[in-house]
């Protein structure tokens, strides 16, 4: 899961990102001349140019004229990132996916501004290359490829994606890995096979809405724990319920989590799974964003540092290659035979066309390529979608910055309704993601998650403008 060697602009961008973003350069700062760059790092002014090209595109510098680059001075951001929320503890039975088919069932309508959206905009991915991989791989197919692909999957797709584990220094046995229809079966499978009606599971706080569905789907019960919109999940939290409370599993996503866009750092990661592992609890591991990250490496996952067998590590491509192929895969540690069970009991199999298009694809080797594109299209759209909500959404508004992935997570001031907003927007066919889906008490009622995964467009632009006018109305209205 290689990213391949950053380019020398690319590695300059992302040292000064990272010393924007630690606040070792401050709102205000100048940076270096050009001149001053050159001799410090031998570099050319073209790359130099580049690299705070980049830097302008994220909305960390501006160039100011005569003057040179500065850091950007935020108009509305308080300098932190949306506060943690303090969740009870309390074991909570989930009852959400009634509203999320109310509240999104219409965001899939191509006429509706798609910032509630679960997906980057369709053309980021290189489908027709895909198509034309999957008509050469389909002219091959023999009938003991078609069953031999049962219930595991075809075996080539299955190679390219442990050679991908193996190069991002994540060592799984053979039969570790079962191809499923999409992360979201990988995971259901994975819940499946840890838990029994009635189990506790602990989630993040705000956690994915799909995973509060999983839960309710199989009678489980979800507590939430506190979550940092920084760095995930707080160890000390967790530590805390698992000595209090009998939990069958946790579901996080430590990567890029959705909706705050969290990474938890590795060294965290590591303490996570060693934690859990003292307390013999399975981690399964949603990471479907990782690959989508804007740093130099991808992150490592989790399941990195698994050395018993506890981490239920489930991925896609549907976020990074494939959107509607819905090819996804389990990586089960000690439970990959109940899962592939679980499988063959429910799916039987995934179908064939679309898992050797995949692997054609990658053995034609153009998905590093692809992904940088990709990479560099989200950055830019994040920085541009950033900017604008610093524009137009009213001051006291918290943001995430997300290092990866494509969403942002708002918490608006007080007196604002998330919901409220929502309904409000979807009658202008604006879709948003209200904070209300992503806990099982519902508790975040002036939040917003927007997909930023789309081209800042004049319909994106006037969405996000017409959403800040609401937001700033309600804001007032409160304080009247």
């Amino acid at each position: 899961m290689s990213s391949g060697t950053p380019t020398r602009y690319q590695q300059l961008a992302d040292e000064l990102a990272s010393s924007i973003r630690s606040g070792v350069l401050r709102p205000g700062d100048r940076l270096p001349s050009v001149r001053d760059l050159r001799r410090q790092r031998g570099v050319s002014p073209s790359t130099i140019f580049q690299a705070y090209a980049q830097l302008e595109s994220q909305g960390l510098v501006e160039a100011r004229a005569r003057s040179g680059h500065f850091v950007r001075v935020r108009r509305l951001l308080t300098g932190q990132p949306p506060e943690a929320a303090q969740p009870s503890g309390r074991v909570t039975p989930v009852a959400i996916s009634g509203l999320v088919f109310e509240l999104l069932g219409s965001t899939r309508d191509v006429d509706v501004v798609p910032l509630g959206s679960a997906f980057p905009a369709p053309g980021l991915f290189p489908f027709a290359a895909l198509a034309r991989g999957g008509a050469r791989a389909m002219r091959r197919l023999g009938p003991a490829q078609i069953s031999g692909a049962l219930t595991a999957g075809d075996e080539s797709l299955r190679a390219q994606v442990g050679r991908r584990y193996a190069l991002n220094g994540v060592s799984l046995r053979a039969d570790e890995l079962i191809v499923t229809n999409g992360a979201m079966e990988a995971l259901n499978l994975c819940l499946q096979a840890v838990t029994q009606p009635g189990d506790v599971v602990v989630v993040e706080s705000p956690t994915f809405y799909a995973a509060l569905q999983a839960l309710e789907r199989l009678h489980l019960k979800a507590v939430e724990v506190e979550t940092d919109p920084v760095e995930g999940v707080r160890l000390g939290a967790l530590e805390t319920l698992l000595q209090h409370q009998k939990v069958a599993a946790c579901w996080f996503m430590p990567t890029f989590q959705n909706p705050l866009g969290a990474l938890m750092p590795d060294a965290k990661k590591q303490a996570l799974v060693q934690l859990l592992a003292r307390y013999g609890v399975p981690l399964i591991e949603d990471d479907v964003y990782a690959e989508l990250h804007f740093g130099a490496r991808r992150p490592l996952p989790a399941k990195a540092f698994d050395q018993e067998g506890l981490v239920l590590h489930c991925s896609s491509f549907s976020k990074s290659l494939a959107p509607g192929y819905r090819v996804g895969w389990a990586a089960a540690g000690r439970y990959a035979r109940d899962v592939e069970i679980l499988k063959m009991m429910t799916s039987l199999a995934s179908p064939i066309p679309p898992q050797l298009a995949i692997a054609e694809y990658l053995v034609q080797g153009g998905l590093e390529r692809h992904l940088r594109n990709l990479r560099d299209a989200l950055r830019t759209q994040h920085a541009e979608a950033r900017a604008l909500i610093e524009q137009f959404f009213p001051k006291g508004t918290r943001m995430t910055e997300p290092q990866g992935g494509y969403f942002v997570w708002l918490e608006l001031p007080p007196g604002v309704d998330a919901l409220k907003m929502h309904h409000q927007a979807m009658a202008q066919s604006i879709s948003t993601a209200p904070g209300v889906l992503f806990s099982a008490d519902r508790r975040f009622t002036r939040h917003l998650r927007l997909n930023v995964g789309h081209p800042i467009d004049q319909r994106i632009r006037a969405g996000l403008k017409w959403l800040g006018a609401l937001a700033h109305e309600q804001s007032a209205a409160a304080l009247a």
